[in-house]
């Protein structure tokens, strides 16, 4: 990755015609071939970009070219006319490094995650509860926990990070189909989540379904109690 900040002028053409006018701004160049003009405000998003595949070529000004300039950045699509020039007139810092193959983002705290916390700690419920087995599949697929309460009642658990209305109706036409069966029926839902919407909570106790909302952190031994204040 090579990162130069510098003060520069930026035109993008192609699909959209676009103009930054010269002042202080980060240039990227990844090992993916790919260009980033960052300023220092706007969060992570770049003003402008070139993603791959593209080619950039590192040449003198030429005669047209802004006076001043001591380099320029022609950065093309591989496919089309799209371009990014980009025009240096003062390189106030550059920085080369090889970051070497990146292992990827490790999420915590997704759906996986917490089924499988859920599973394993089914007090969560209630006291008496058990479980039957994950994944338990309907004729429209499977509802991420069947579990059994302390009087042995048959209990569907769809497990979400958000809870949104979107979950209700899943964890409904599961419920649906399995009260028509008669080795589980009768069936009762809850809807666990991270975070339950208002709309969903309103829909799900409109329709018998019980509302749970999960702390990850306790829940997976990750919470300090004497490390808190309150």
């Amino acid at each position: 990755m090579r990162m130069v900040v510098a003060r520069c002028e930026v035109t993008y053409s192609g699909r959209l015609d676009a103009y930054l006018p010269p002042a202080a701004r980060l240039l990227v160049r990844k090992a993916d071939g790919s260009v980033l003009v960052h300023s220092d405000g706007g969060s992570y998003k770049p003003l402008n970009w070139m993603s791959p595949p593209c080619t950039t070529t590192v040449q003198a000004p030429e005669p047209t070219d802004p006076a001043g300039a001591v380099e320029v950045w022609r950065v093309r699509a591989k496919k089309g006319d799209d371009e990014l020039r980009v025009v240096i007139h003062e390189v106030l810092h550059e920085h080369e490094v090889e970051l070497g193959i990146d292992p990827g983002l490790v999420k915590d705290g997704v759906e996986a995650h917490l089924q499988t916390l859920l599973a394993a700690h089914t007090d969560t419920f209630g006291e008496g509860y058990r479980l039957v087995r994950r994944e338990h599949m309907t004729p429209i697929g499977p509802v991420d926990l069947l579990l059994r309460d302390a009087s042995g009642a048959h209990v569907a658990v769809e497990v979400k990070r958000r809870g949104e209305i979107d979950g209700v109706e899943q964890l409904t036409r599961y419920l649906d189909l399995m009260n028509r069966d008669p080795m589980l029926a009768p069936v009762r839902g809850v809807f666990a989540a991270q975070e339950i919407k208002p709309q969903a909570r309103v829909l799900a106790t409109d329709r018998g379904i019980e509302c749970l909302v999960v702390d990850y952190v306790s829940l997976s031994g990750r919470d300090d109690p004497t490390a808190r204040l309150f």
